[in-house]
């Protein structure tokens, strides 16, 4: 059954206390200017292997990569590379093969969940429908490989081979999960492990793969982009409940207008009296939204602290993967790699 659309003015989120009073952007800021030279070169082959004889093709892809994304986990690779001194020139390469694959996810994301917006924009899947998306997306995917091909490296290859098949179980994961309120949250953990985290993962690994480093480095940054991007969607779970619709490109509560289940729900629901968890079997399980559902779902997360507790185990998360950096010694590129950390906790959108 298909959720009915909630009536009336957007209701206020949760207002939870962030870790850093900064604004989040200035936390970003190293890391741009640090790959700000490669990430003009990365965009330079994402619009050249975006080309297709096929119209549809190049068009539907622009319209996902021009939408406004970080580019964060490419920023990862370019930034993972400078951190082990790597000099050639091939990891932009394969920054551009990592966001082609993310971008391919964000495709088919949109048509399993049937989300009507991404950024802020009519989902591809509105515009073009749901085949062309997820067939511009397995474009993109074997564009990746192609790039990673040329590129040459089997340590790399395999990385992100290995990412890509993750990713896939993620979601069906994720898939088997919907809508099922009895999900336990590590259950859920393994999702996001898989579903979001296996690609920033295999980023910052593919990084210093690419320059053949020892395998104590590989580990340390395949640990940081791991548990950097369980921090991230964390943090997104908590968002779709607390953010600014505005600043976010989206409103307030698609996930649970969409019944998705994430970590607020699961806490709110373990948490919650029968009388509640009645409310969440209604709205998610069954799909039966009703005018006033969301500001009551957003009441229970502030009663249960669902909110706050999402928080803690982002900055937990987070505080893994800044201390997994510590085999690196002292450098720019190391400060750059943990303010991102900071960045993805404390953002607002």
């Amino acid at each position: 059954m298909k959720p009915k659309q909630i009536s009336g003015e957007a209701p206020l989120g949760v207002v939870v206390p962030l870790e850093d009073a900064r604004d989040p952007s200035e936390s970003l800021k190293p890391m741009l200017d640090l790959v700000a030279e490669d990430m003009g070169g990365i965009n330079r082959i994402i619009l050249d292997k975006a080309i297709s004889d096929v119209d549809l093709i190049p068009e539907l892809a622009h319209h996902l990569i021009d939408s406004g994304g970080k580019r964060l986990r490419p920023m990862l690779t370019i930034a993972a590379a400078k951190l082990v001194g790597f000099t050639g020139t091939s990891h932009i390469r394969v920054a551009a093969a990592v966001e082609f694959m993310h971008t391919a996810t964000l495709l088919h994301d949109d048509v399993v969940d049937e989300s009507n917006t991404r950024r802020g924009k009519r989902a591809a899947r509105m515009i073009w429908g749901n085949q062309a998306s997820v067939l511009v997306g397995d474009f993109l995917l074997g564009q990746a490989f192609r790039m990673l091909v040329e590129v040459g490296s089997l340590p790399v290859l395999r990385i992100l081979s290995n990412a890509a098949a993750v990713i896939a179980e993620g979601e069906v994961m994720q898939l088997a999960a919907a809508k099922n309120t009895s999900t336990t949250e590590d259950a859920y953990l393994a999702i996001i492990d898989a579903k979001t985290a296996a690609l920033f993962s295999g980023a910052a690994e593919s990084g210093a793969a690419i320059a053949n480093r020892p395998t104590e480095e590989l580990d340390a940054l395949r640990s940081y982009g791991k548990n950097l991007g369980i921090s991230f969607q964390l943090i997104d779970d908590a968002l779709d409940y607390s953010g600014d619709a505005a600043r976010l490109g989206k409103s307030i509560g698609d996930d649970f207008r969409e019944g998705k289940i994430t970590l607020p729900v699961i806490l709110s629901y373990r948490r919650g009296s029968d009388k509640e968890r009645a409310f969440w079997n209604r709205t998610i399980a069954a799909g039966d939204i009703q005018d006033g559902d969301l500001e009551t779902a957003i009441q229970l997360m502030k009663k249960h602290k669902a909110i706050e507790s999402t928080l803690e185990r982002a900055r937990t998360y987070g505080a893994i993967a800044r201390d997994a950096l510590g085999v690196f010694p002292a450098s720019p590129e190391r400060d750059a790699m943990r303010e991102v950390i900071t960045f993805c906790v404390n953002r607002t959108h």
